[in-house]
């Protein structure tokens, strides 16, 4: 049943530019029901059409951050068209992630299972907390995890991605960072300081160089060896003629801080 009482994303945007957008099913452990992920697809195009945006923050509330779709929704009225209709539309949303001009960070305060897991894996940068854990378990309900997997094995290596996917067995967040799919674990007092190190650090550099960065580093992962290097020798002439860049490098000729208007 759709949320009725409170709104099941919540959207902040503070004066330096950090967009924080909170998943809110906290009683339905934050699963990606139809309205949260129309929720979701509106607020990621809103902040890709909004200059003033540096970087989003992907949290959210209760003891999960996300359980993955809501299986009593989907279970309501199957139908194929229904079905390909709703995983269409959650890929298009976790691409729109990877689309985003700016770095996005995901705040796992609790366990990502099935296409919550794939939200984290999605997202650019990702901070743990230390008893977080991860799991793309809907091969336990008879139900391969595919969409996730394709996030997945773009994370970590193929065998640890298959192992996960066949077993549907749940990994530690210290696992999670071995294996690639989280950056940084912080005990649970300390996880918001651990993210805010990581927004601190991407607004201290030049917005332009990071949207046309993360543009290519997505772009060059799906072409072969040769066409990556002329498409990233190409973005980085481009990126040397804008005036952040001019601006550095001058700043570190004189010995002297850069200039950055943004």
């Amino acid at each position: 049943m759709p949320d009725t009482t409170e709104p099941c994303l919540l959207s902040v945007r503070d004066a330096r530019g950090v967009a924080t957008l909170t998943l809110n099913r906290p009683g339905a452990f934050n699963a990606l029901s139809q309205d949260l992920l129309d929720a979701l697809q509106r607020e990621l195009d809103a902040i890709a059409a909004d200059a003033s945006v540096r970087v989003v923050v992907l949290a959210a509330n209760g003891k999960a951050f996300c359980a993955g779709h809501d299986l009593k929704e989907m279970r309501a009225a199957p139908a194929l068209g229904y079905y390909e209709k709703l995983f269409g539309q959650c890929s298009d949303m976790m691409l729109a992630l990877q689309r985003l001009p700016v770095p996005v960070i995901a705040r796992v305060q609790g366990m990502a299972t099935a296409a919550g897991c794939q939200l984290v894996a999605m997202c650019d940068l990702a901070v743990a907390a230390s008893g977080a854990r991860f799991a793309v378990s809907g091969v336990n309900l008879g139900l391969f995890c595919s969409t996730p997997g394709v996030a997945l094995s773009r994370n970590l290596g193929r065998k640890a991605a298959f192992e996960m996917l066949v077993t549907g067995a749940f990994v530690s967040a210290q696992e999670a960072q071995r294996q690639g799919l989280v950056n940084r674990v912080a005990e649970p007092d300390a996880l918001d300081a651990a993210v805010a190190e990581l927004v601190d650090s991407i607004l201290a550099k030049p917005r332009v160089a990071l949207a046309m960065g993360k543009q290519l580093f997505y772009r060059q992962l799906e072409q072969g060896i040769a066409a990556a290097y002329a498409d990233a020798a190409h973005t980085m002439s481009c990126n040397m003629m804008d005036a952040a860049a001019l601006e550095g490098v001058q700043a570190f000729i004189d010995k002297r801080p850069p200039n950055w208007a943004s």
